[in-house]
């Protein structure tokens, strides 16, 4: 989107983050505006990713108020430091991105 051309709806916002994020093999953005998932609270299983490499981006977002919460949910243990710096060396190195994850 460019500054002014548009409002940024829920619709938008959920296709610039898919669009962003197309084709990246850890980053996956979740289904837009699952009110079962946010009144239950599921969506923020802390079990959920475990022991994996992933990055969930959830996007809840209000077209009338105009607000949207951006949730990203990882297992820092997985994904924290130590697996992101073996990630950057593969790619740095041409290797495939998710050797020795």
């Amino acid at each position: 989107l460019h500054a002014f051309d548009s409002v940024p709806t829920n619709n938008r916002l959920h296709d610039a983050l898919r669009s962003a994020y197309e084709g990246e093999r850890f980053v996956k953005v979740m289904a837009t505006n699952s009110t079962e998932k946010l009144r239950n609270g599921s969506f923020l299983d802390i079990d959920a990713i475990n022991g994996t490499n992933l990055v969930q981006i959830f996007l809840f977002a209000n077209d009338s108020t105009q607000e949207a919460l951006l949730v990203a949910r990882l297992d820092n243990l997985g994904k924290g430091a130590s697996g992101a710096a073996v990630q950057n060396l593969n790619i740095m190195l041409g290797l495939e991105e998710s050797l020795g994850l």
